[in-house]
């Protein structure tokens, strides 16, 4: 497995392409579209990948963006806690559980907070977090219930993974479950670091 990380400079948003580089597989997910650029297409194409799924972290329109264009190209099945995404019909998600796709073994996590839909996606030891945990803060909420859902879920299911998890957010650099508990902002305030 690899991951190859896409910056959309015009929505600040992450993009990742995780490829199966087996012979017998050489197939390619997509977490959090927000923008298709020809560097996509090309790794794609240039790596001989078939294009099996999208995992969409939260439906919030930057982070989908490029859906529309993946659908003009491709035939991948969307996978998201919402029952449509950019116009795309998905296979809905619910709470926790695995599924297997492109040969990869892939757990996701129910995180509601950020916002109702919100997953977190875990292949190998790095979690694709979406918005739900950037680097040093949590997602924005609109209430302390929210907030408290939030942080709560991210203590259960983000930092009970070992430390060495990395953590590859919707925004900015990516970090490690221990890092943020160490060092989160918004977990600490809330008096809900682990140390």
């Amino acid at each position: 497995m690899k991951i190859y990380f896409h910056l959309s400079l015009e929505e600040f948003t992450n993009s990742y392409v995780i490829v199966n580089e087996l012979p017998s597989v050489r197939q390619a997910i997509i977490i959090d579209p927000g923008k298709i650029s020809p560097d996509i297409i090309r790794q794609l194409e240039d790596g001989n990948y078939t294009l099996t799924a999208v995992l969409v972290t939260h439906n919030h329109r930057n982070h989908v963006l490029g859906l529309p264009t993946l659908n003009k190209i491709y035939s991948p099945r969307v996978y998201a806690a919402d029952y449509e995404i950019a116009g795309t019909p998905a296979i809905v998600l619910n709470g926790d559980g695995k599924i297997s796709l492109a040969g990869l073994d892939i757990s996701y996590f129910s995180v509601p907070g950020h916002s109702f839909d919100s997953m977190v996606f875990k292949i190998g030891n790095v979690m694709f977090t979406g918005d739900t945990l950037t680097s040093g803060v949590i997602g924005e909420t609109s209430s302390k219930y929210s907030k408290k859902l939030l942080c709560d879920n991210i203590r259960a299911k983000i930092f009970s993974q070992t430390d060495d998890t990395v953590i590859m957010p919707g925004h900015g650099p990516p970090t490690t479950v221990g890092a943020e508990k160490l060092y989160n902002l918004d977990m600490s305030a809330t008096g809900s670091a682990l140390r």
